[in-house]
């Protein structure tokens, strides 16, 4: 934290919710002092975690894409709007707060 702001003043990051979603681990919390919601997506590879990527005061949806047929949808095939978008996971905490949005696609 004080490599991105510059403060000096401690972050506590307190876990209120994790979820996993295979290898996508979930966490979202709260720091009352700073009035800063966080989520964590944490990707975990044969039990070692070996990436993170941390979203401030952002409303946050995981979703799974698929294909008409079900699956992944392929590489060489460009998205369309009728493309299956399966949101399965939304943070809460950033509810009543004017925050920018991202999705995460599965």
């Amino acid at each position: 934290m004080r490599l991105l702001t510059g403060s000096t003043d401690p972050f506590i990051f307190v876990p209120l919710s994790v979820t996993a979603f295979g290898s996508l681990v979930i966490v979202e919390g709260y720091n009352k002092e700073l009035d800063a919601s966080w989520v964590h997506a944490w990707t975990v590879t044969n039990g070692i975690l070996t990436q993170v990527r941390e979203y401030f005061n952002t409303s946050l949806t995981v979703a799974r894409l698929s294909n008409s047929e079900g699956g992944p949808p392929s590489i060489s095939s460009a998205p369309t709007v009728g493309a299956n978008c399966q949101s399965v996971w939304q943070s809460k905490l950033c509810d009543d707060k004017s925050v920018p949005g991202l999705v995460l696609a599965l």
